[in-house]
C-alpha cells in the first residue's frame, strides 16, 4: 500500500448546537481513490470543505504528508477543489480559465501555454483554448473546471459531486474520464457524492457515512458483498434484509427456516440481521427450494427482471434473467456464501433508512 497522506483525526463540526461530524478518525494514501459516499447530510461535503480549508473544526487535527495543515488556508494547502457548479469565468476563454491560477502565481507565458495545453489535453478537449464556457456542454464545462484544477499541480483533487448536474449517459461517461484522468496524473483523488453506483465503479476505497459517523470502510467489492451494518446493506444497492437467529456457527435461522451459512463468532441462538442481495436468490420449483412462496410483482428492467416474492411472511426483492410471472408458486434458494450475517444496531445511525411515503 502507498504511503500515508492525509490523516482527519478527532474532527468534530457542529453547525447552529447540530453535531455534523463526531470524532471522526480517516486515512487517506497516496494515489487513492477515494469516495466519502451518504446521504444528504452526513458530513462528507463538511469532511472535504475542512479538508480544503473552507471550514475549520471545531476540535481534532488535518494532517497532510506529515504536516499539521489544520489551520492553513485553501491557497497554501497542496490541494485543488473540484464543485458542482463549475464556477467558470463566463467572460474568459477556456485557456484563460485554465490559466488564472498560474497568472495569479506569476509564472511564464511559456510554462502557461504548456499547462494550457496539456491540460486540455489530457481532458480531451484539444482545440477548445479560444471557446467560451457558454458554448460548451455540461460535461464539456466540467472537464474544464477540471483542467483549471489540476495545472496547479496538486497533490490531491478533492471533488464535490462534480457530475451532480450532468445527465445519466454524460455521468456514466465521465465516470470512466476521471478514473484515466486519476490514473494519468498519479495523484489522489477525494471524491463526494450520494451516488452508489458512483462510488462503486470509481472508487478504491468508499467510505460510507451518516449522521456524522463513518459505518464502513472498504473496497468496492468489501462495501457491497460484506456490509458491516443494515445502513450500509441498505444504503448500498438493492438488499433483502430479514431479522434472524444465530443458531450457532454456520447455521441461521431466517424466517423460521434453517439456512445454511459460512459466518462464525456470532454466538449461539442469538439475533442477528441478514442480507442477501436480490441477485443472489435462486428461484426454483417449489419442490426443490428451502422455503417457497409466490411472485407478486414484476418490473422488466432491461438487463434482468425484478421480482417481488411473498414467502414466509416477508416480501423477497429478486432479480433475474428468468421471467417467472405473476402468481406463480416458486421456492427459494440461496447459497451459503451469499447469506451474510450483520449485528444487530448498536445506534439509529447504523439502521437502515426508513422513507415515509
Amino acid at each position: 500500500m502507498n504511503k500515508e497522506l492525509i490523516q482527519l483525526i478527532d474532527i468534530s463540526k457542529s453547525f447552529d448546537g447540530q453535531m455534523v461530524l463526531d470524532e471522526l478518525n480517516l486515512s487517506i494514501h497516496e494515489n487513492e481513490f477515494v469516495t466519502l459516499l451518504g446521504p444528504s447530510g452526513c458530513g462528507k461535503t463538511t469532511t472535504l470543505r475542512i479538508l480544503g480549508g473552507f471550514a475549520g473544526p471545531d476540535n481534532g487535527r488535518v494532517v497532510f504528508d506529515g504536516q499539521d495543515i489544520t489551520h492553513v488556508p485553501p491557497n497554501k494547502r497542496q490541494l485543488n477543489t473540484v464543485f458542482q457548479k463549475y464556477a467558470l469565468f463566463t467572460h474568459m476563454t477556456i485557456a484563460e480559465n485554465i490559466a488564472f491560477g498560474l497568472k495569479i502565481k506569476k509564472k511564464p507565458k511559456s510554462y502557461i501555454d504548456d499547462k494550457i495545453r496539456y491540460a486540455l489535453k489530457l481532458v480531451n478537449l484539444d482545440g477548445y483554448e479560444n471557446r467560451m464556457p457558454d458554448s460548451l456542454s455540461g460535461g464539456q464545462q466540467q472537464r474544464v473546471a477540471i483542467a483549471r484544477a489540476i495545472v496547479n499541480e496538486p497533490k490531491v483533487l478533492l471533488l464535490d459531486e462534480p457530475l451532480g448536474a450532468l445527465d445519466l449517459k454524460l455521468r456514466q461517461e465521465m465516470q470512466y474520464e476521471l478514473i484515466r484522468m486519476k490514473n494519468e496524473l498519479g495523484i489522489t483523488f477525494v471524491y463526494v457524492t450520494h451516488d452508489q453506483e458512483e462510488a462503486l465503479t470509481m472508487s478504491d476505497t468508499i467510505v460510507v457515512m451518516n449522521q456524522g459517523y463513518i459505518q464502513q470502510i472498504g473496497s468496492p467489492e468489501s462495501i457491497y458483498n460484506e456490509p458491516e451494518n443494515a445502513f450500509v446493506a441498505d444504503f448500498i444497492g438493492d438488499s433483502n434484509i430479514i431479522p434472524a437467529t444465530m443458531i450457532e456457527d454456520r447455521l441461521v435461522s431466517i424466517l423460521g427456516t434453517r439456512f445454511a451459512c459460512v459466518d462464525t463468532g456470532f454466538g449461539h441462538n442469538r439475533p442477528v440481521d441478514v442480507v442477501i442481495r436480490p441477485e443472489d436468490v435462486i428461484l426454483v420449483d417449489p419442490s426443490e427450494g428451502i422455503i417457497q412462496g409466490v411472485v407478486t410483482h414484476l418490473i422488466f428492467k432491461g438487463v434482468h427482471y425484478e421480482m417481488e416474492v411473498q414467502a414466509c411472511g416477508f416480501e423477497w426483492l429478486v432479480q433475474s434473467t428468468t421471467l417467472f410471472p405473476v402468481g406463480k408458486e416458486v421456492g427459494i434458494q440461496v447459497d451459503p456464501f451469499n447469506i451474510q450475517i450483520m449485528n444487530k444496531p448498536e445506534s439509529e445511525d447504523e439502521e437502515a433508512v426508513t422513507l415515509d411515503i
